[in-house]
């Protein structure tokens, strides 16, 4: 690794933190749609491992960092992972306390960055001496994660009873581009089948939308006014160990450590679960509501690169939910990567440490002290100028010309057909996890049948 490689880490890492700011705050971006995609299309463009690992890791913070603005201003979700927060930013925000809200959070996800990554690399040299074993039986490994993803979901049956049904449909599409002679046998189709998953609620919508009977049945809402409140100055350089209380501080830090743990659940389920165990003693409801919102913030953070870098280091295959939904593509980007040649096998374990520290460091600088220096203004501009449907068409955009990349024009129709089935399942409670694990296992689960 030279010189040149490090400065080009840096920028990489400095575009990821701008941009990933600014994605952060519009309200409703899911973390997958906007993160699997371009990690993919920069993989396919040849671009350095190193360069895109250190995008990733200071995207991934960025957003983290970001999302939780809106939910303070607004109460409205700036992503998936913010959604816990809801209720206690809106307990501050009716005590006037908004600022402190967006102080609290975005103190709590740098709390959970710095926990996160060097207990990352320990667990990740303790399962090193089983890579070899977890990798041989990774299809196996693959279904049974999705079966137990399927229990933790809201409609147990419907996922457990779809996992056949969505292998053949991936498998079937898979045998028709072969049979056609679309793709060569020695070539799978994958990034599009993922993508499509992750677009399958868009698609669904959209597909309501064209419905005129479905059309008439959504509620007519006129302009939706949105109060932002001037938030009061950070002085000097903020230091989120002085923003937040020595018992926040605690909390946030043993929650991240608990997140990094389990790395392989669910992180919004563990996010609600621990947030709400570790605070729900706290009486006061204003302590309560900063106490939680620092430690769920802290705790997505340290979810999200725990469970990016242990299976990353110690096995190369996406064995976690945020490993197989937002950083996919630094696993599985065929023909650049793939399950058997992917960062874990190009990088050694002190390159992807330095790309990791590059990464974070450069957004937790930038992103942390954007926030709280200027949380209000960016939040105002975004409500304004970045609608949430460009956001969406841009990325629908990539999946199609990705999935064009893949297979031809007939893979465009296959992978909406994949969207359409997945977003319709998403509606009826089958958890993203579940098809994203169904996907990787269906090889080995149709060579049973």
């Amino acid at each position: 690794m030279d010189i040149t490689i490090i400065l080009q880490m840096m920028l990489a890492a400095m575009g990821g933190a701008i941009v990933y700011t600014l994605i952060g705050i519009a309200p409703g971006t899911d973390e997958t749609a906007v993160l699997a995609p371009v990690t993919i299309a920069l993989a396919l463009s040849g671009v350095s491992p190193y360069i895109i690992l250190s995008f990733f890791i200071s995207a991934i913070v960025a957003k983290k960092l970001t999302d939780s603005i809106p939910v303070a201003v607004a109460g409205i979700p700036g992503g998936v992972m913010a959604a816990p927060m809801v209720e206690h930013a809106m307990v501050l925000k009716k005590h006037g306390l908004p600022d402190v809200s967006i102080k609290k959070m975005a103190s709590g996800s740098v709390i959970g960055t710095l926990v996160s990554i060097p207990v990352s690399f320990l667990i990740a040299n303790a399962i090193l001496p089983y890579a070899d074993s977890i990798s041989k039986h990774a299809g196996l490994i693959f279904f049974l994660g999705a079966i137990f993803l399927a229990l933790m979901t809201k409609n147990k049956i419907l996922s457990l009873l779809i996992i056949a049904p969505f292998a053949i449909l991936i498998q079937g599409l898979r045998h028709l581009y072969w049979g056609l002679e679309v793709i060569p046998p020695e070539t799978t189709v994958f990034v599009s089948f993922f993508l499509g998953i992750t677009i399958g609620p868009i698609v669904v919508k959209l597909f309501d939308l064209i419905n005129k009977e479905e059309r008439e049945k959504l509620p007519k809402l006129g302009l939706n006014e949105i109060a932002i409140k001037k938030s009061n100055k950070e002085e000097g350089i903020p230091n989120p160990f002085k923003i937040l209380t020595p018992k926040e501080t605690g909390t946030a830090a043993f929650g991240s450590l608990l997140g990094s743990l389990t790395f392989f659940l669910t992180p919004v389920g563990m996010t609600v679960f621990l947030g709400e165990t570790l605070t729900r003693h706290i009486k006061d409801p204003i302590q309560r509501a900063s106490r939680a919102i620092s430690t769920m913030d802290g705790l997505t953070n340290a979810s999200y690169i725990s469970g990016t870098l242990i299976p990353l280091i110690a096995i190369g295959l996406p064995l976690s939910p945020m490993a197989i939904g937002p950083a996919a593509g630094l696993f599985n980007a065929p023909p650049i990567f793939t399950p058997e040649h992917n960062i874990h096998h190009i990088l050694s374990m002190g390159e992807i440490m330095t790309a990791t520290i590059i990464g974070a460091a450069i957004a937790l600088l930038i992103t942390f002290f954007i926030t709280i220096k200027f949380s209000g203004e960016i939040c105002a501009f975004v409500f304004r100028f970045i609608p949430h449907e460009a956001l969406i068409g841009l990325f629908a955009g990539l999946v199609v010309m990705l999935a064009f990349m893949d297979a031809g024009w007939i893979n465009i129709f296959g992978t909406f057909l994949v969207a359409l089935v997945s977003g319709i399942l998403f509606r009826y409670g089958v958890n993203y996890g579940v098809m994203f694990m169904v996907l990787y296992a269906a090889p080995w689960l149709m060579g049973w049948f």
